[in-house]
């Protein structure tokens, strides 16, 4: 029998796991910036869109598949912040598809990019010379960085949650050596304890893991 408070009280419980969610899991996830991001809030919409007028299903059981799904979420969130195998399976990583002017066709390959979509993205982007361009990097969220061959001094991270960018190294014509010097200078024992650490304009913008900023 169709009953309105059933439905009702699967909406608040739906809603408050939203909330909760959103809130254990960070902000980004409003902001997909990553396939994890899109395919929480793809599944997430399914279950209680698909659930809610289901009478078969009870609130318990309502409840119960939320709860996996939710601890599933931030599980692997967890193991794709704290362990870089983990990220770099479920994310990727950013991906060179030109550099020095050149496309790098097997790049767009791997990425699964046809020809017709690398010209969409580029144009999309305001590329229309490719020999203008520095290096072109696909981001883990299918957006495209442009660097310009008469850009200077632009800012990418270095370091980035305890792993080294050696594609960002290569931009700034710098080397392991150079990095190790640099931080040995600041300090800086284990690049591990890095959060965040970007260069430029010869400063460096560093965010160790337990800093706090005061509101």
């Amino acid at each position: 029998m169709f009953s309105y408070s059933d439905i009702f009280l699967k909406l608040v419980i739906g809603f408050v796991f939203i909330t909760l969610l959103i809130k254990f899991s960070g902000k980004g996830s409003l902001a997909p910036t990553s396939p994890l991001d899109q395919l929480q809030n793809y599944v997430l919409g399914g279950i209680i869109g698909g659930i809610l007028y289901n009478q078969a299903i009870s609130v318990a059981q309502f409840v119960v598949v939320l709860s996996i799904w939710a601890l599933l979420m931030l599980t692997t969130r967890y193991l794709k912040i704290h362990v870089h195998a983990v990220g770099k399976f479920i994310d990727g990583e950013p991906m060179t598809i030109i550099y020095n002017g050149e496309l790098l066709v097997k790049n767009c390959l791997q990425a699964n990019l046809s020809a017709k979509e690398i010209d969409f993205k580029l144009r999309s982007a305001g590329v229309l010379d490719i020999s203008q361009v520095k290096r072109a990097i696909l981001e883990q969220n299918g957006s495209i960085t442009i660097l310009g061959k008469y850009d200077e001094d632009v800012r990418f991270p270095v370091i980035i949650d305890g792993k080294v960018d050696t594609d960002v190294l290569q931009v700034m014509d710098k080397d392991q050596q150079w990095l190790d010097h640099e931080l040995d200078g600041q300090g800086i024992v284990d690049i591990k304890d890095v959060y965040m650490a970007k260069y430029r304009h010869h400063k460096w913008e560093i965010a160790m893991y337990g800093s706090q900023d005061e509101a």
